[in-house]
């Protein structure tokens, strides 16, 4: 068990990269300083969570599985579709795999479990957190776009794209519609 736990702590510290490493694809967009990966994460968990229970579906799980979505990162980096073009990356399963070698049963499975779940789409939950995954890139674009970042329409075009449940869509519509700091308005008008 003495060795689980020094394993269990080394992943600790290894899922701590991702509040250092940063999303690349917005550097390729003239993003200075982008969103770290932990970043867009603790947003798409949100986000997944309130798509999930609008459609029926396990809030907990859906924010479950995108907490766990890019921790492969740590190891294979945050890798921009440009550049997936010319490599071949072992699949988020296999690096879940290494990732929790040496941990304790229970949790090897737990993350093996959320992490295959969402990668297969298996189930309505994964569904919602891998349109979580796409919203949070869309809004995170929209933020970008009104800081002055003019390079940012593909990935609100990808990732309307990709976005399939009717309540993923119609967030990302009221998004596109809205200004970022709309709600501020809201707020001080009492509305």
């Amino acid at each position: 068990m003495e060795d689980e736990v020094t394993g269990l702590a080394g992943l600790l510290y290894e899922f701590g990269l991702l509040k250092r490493y940063k999303r690349t694809g917005w550097l390729v967009a003239g993003v200075r300083d982008p969103e770290s990966i932990a970043d867009h994460s603790f947003r798409a968990a949100v986000i997944a969570g309130m798509i999930a229970r609008i459609e029926g579906g396990n809030p907990e799980r859906a924010a479950f599985m995108s907490l766990f979505h890019d921790t492969q990162e740590t190891r294979i980096t945050d890798i921009p579709y440009i550049g997936k073009r010319y490599l071949k990356p072992a699949s988020n399963e296999d690096v879940t795999a290494d990732q929790v070698r040496g941990v304790p049963a229970e949790v090897a499975d737990m993350m093996a479990d959320a992490v295959g779940e969402y990668e297969e789409k298996a189930s309505l939950e994964a569904v919602c957190a891998r349109d979580a995954d796409k919203l949070e890139c869309l809004i995170q674009a929209i933020e970008y776009r009104e800081q002055g970042h003019h390079n940012v329409q593909g990935w609100i075009d990808s990732s309307l794209a990709a976005i399939t449940t009717p309540t993923g869509k119609r967030l990302a519509e009221e998004a596109l519609r809205t200004g970022t700091l709309e709600w501020v308005t809201q707020v001080l008008n009492g509305d």
